[in-house]
């Protein structure tokens, strides 16, 4: 019976091990054939596609000198309201107001430059463009706007210095000029620079009062000349009279006199 009971185990055994499949097969199968491999374009093609790629056309002007499109309802800042503030205090309190173009210099040229500008009176700000232009754009410096493209200082004055701030920017070649506005007259560099060849206002004012009344004493010798002429011949001919008369003889005497003497 044992042996009879091993027996049928052993058969079962064989047949369960029999049906029993691993759950990961490796299979291997052949490699395809790669029927295509990497060849160069003909030249004549590249050619062609390089001619007819498409270019989109250029902007006539560069995004960056575009306004940026500010989001609705969005509150400004603090901090650059008080720097709108600070602009519109010294373009109202400058009679001189030049723009120029600044590259960086060192920062001990920069104290020096601010130092010989300021005993002349004249102030360097500055200021970010996108704080500048919507002050200018709503001020009597709007046409200023074009010269604001890249970075720009202001050199504000409350006299008209326009010969002492060129002299000290033909000593610093990091700061070109690009336009000003003296006495709410726009001026362009060269205009600047004739500007500056003038003279002084009380100069200009003397010698505008020279010639007007270099006119009127011209004018007043002009009505007077005929009247004193006139006397003049008067005269000489009051004294011809009497000299005539006192070389002549005794002359008869008057009616009344020969009267009386009958």
């Amino acid at each position: 019976a044992a042996a009879a009971k091993m027996a049928a185990l052993g058969s079962g055994g064989t047949r369960w091990r029999r049906a029993w499949l691993p759950a990961l097969q490796l299979l291997r199968h052949g490699s395809k054939a790669v029927t295509r491999h990497w060849k160069a374009m003909n030249f004549q093609r590249q050619k062609l596609l390089a001619v007819t790629e498409y270019l989109p056309p250029r902007p006539a002007v560069p995004p960056r000198c575009l306004p940026r499109d500010t989001a609705k309802g969005h509150e400004e800042d603090g901090y650059a309201r008080v720097l709108r503030r600070q602009v519109e205090d010294a373009l109202r309190s400058s009679r001189m107001v030049a723009v120029c173009q600044y590259n960086s210099m060192p920062d001990e040229d920069v104290t020096m430059f601010r130092h010989y500008l300021r005993r002349h009176n004249i102030h360097v700000k500055f200021f970010h463009n996108e704080v500048v232009q919507p002050v200018l754009a709503e001020s009597k410096y709007r046409n200023l706007l074009p010269l604001f493209v890249c970075r720009n200082i202001l050199l504000v004055s409350p006299e008209t210095r326009a010969r002492e701030m060129l002299r000290v920017l033909k000593g610093v070649p990091q700061v070109n000029l690009l336009g000003a506005c003296i006495d709410d007259t726009i001026l362009s560099r060269q205009g600047v620079e004739n500007f500056a060849r003038l003279p002084p206002l009380e100069v200009s004012q003397g010698q505008t009062v020279a010639a007007l009344s270099l006119l009127s004493s011209q004018t007043s010798s002009l009505l007077q000349r005929g009247p004193a002429h006139l006397t003049a011949l008067l005269d000489e001919h009051i004294r011809r009279l009497r000299d005539a008369g006192g070389t002549e003889g005794p002359t008869e005497p008057p009616l009344g006199q020969s009267a009386g003497n009958q």
